[in-house]
C-alpha cells in the first residue's frame, strides 16, 4: 500500500501562483509513475500533470502547458505541482495519484492504483 497526502491549496486571485506537494509513504519502491488530476464540481475528473518516478520523464496536460510544472524529489518521496498564472478554470480540487504499472497511457485516472484526499485550489476572477 502507498499513502499519498497532497498540500498546498488554497485561495488566489487569477494570475497568482500556488505550488502542490504530494508526500509518498509505504510500498514506494514500486512506483512507476505520480500524476496530478483535478475535478471541478459537475466535471469529470481530468489529468493536468504526470512525472515517471525513475526518469523523470514529464507529462503536462494542453490545458496547463506553460503555466504548470510538475517535479519530484526521489529523496523525500514527494511530488509537487507549480502553478503560475491561475486562472478562475482552474478552480477544483486537485488529487495526486501514483501507479505501479509501466507504460502508456500516463494520463488515464484508471491506470493509477493509489490517490490521495484531495486539496482544494480556488481562483478568483
Amino acid at each position: 500500500q502507498v499513502q499519498l497526502v497532497e498540500s498546498g491549496g488554497g485561495l488566489v486571485q487569477a494570475g497568482g501562483s500556488l505550488r502542490l506537494s504530494c508526500a509518498a509513504s509505504g510500498r514506494t519502491f514500486s512506483t512507476y509513475a505520480m500524476a496530478w488530476f483535478r475535478q471541478a464540481p459537475g466535471k469529470e475528473r481530468e489529468s493536468v500533470a504526470a512525472i515517471t518516478w525513475t526518469f523523470g520523464s514529464t507529462y503536462h496536460a494542453d490545458s496547463v502547458k506553460g503555466r504548470f510544472t510538475i517535479s519530484r524529489d526521489n529523496t523525500k518521496n514527494t511530488v509537487y505541482l507549480q502553478m503560475n498564472r491561475l486562472k478562475s478554470e482552474d478552480t477544483a480540487v486537485y488529487y495526486c495519484a501514483s501507479r505501479t504499472r509501466r507504460g502508456q497511457p500516463i494520463d488515464e485516472p484508471r491506470e493509477y492504483d493509489y490517490w490521495g484526499q484531495g486539496t482544494q485550489v480556488t481562483v478568483s476572477s
